[in-house]
């Protein structure tokens, strides 16, 4: 049986131990990424089909990263909304370059 969490900062270090593989990270980032160009585009143009690629795209790249990289099965996998958030999280911190929480 997995830990349960009390709340999402108990989580998120949890969450950055599982990604510790840069290749790993860069995937998640690269997926997200993807995700937010591709729903900005969906909205923008109109084509609501695209967004039944979200979850494909950036739920891909990440169990690549994880499966392929780190060795580690995704924390989603027991944790789907605090590992859905983290995953934002992450990125918002690797982009703004501020040390993790």
């Amino acid at each position: 049986m997995s830990k349960r969490y009390a709340s999402f900062a108990e989580f998120y270090p949890f969450y950055l131990s599982q990604h510790q593989d840069k290749t790993c990270r860069a995937l998640h980032y690269l997926g997200s990424t993807l995700v937010l160009l591709i729903f900005a585009y969906s909205l923008l143009s109109a084509q609501w089909w695209m967004l039944l690629a979200l979850p494909v795209i950036g739920y891909g790249f990440a169990w690549v990263g994880h499966f392929a990289f780190e060795k580690n099965r995704p924390a989603t996998f027991n944790y789907p909304l605090y590992s859905f958030l983290a995953d934002w999280v992450m990125l918002y911190q690797a982009l703004s370059r501020r040390k993790n929480i």
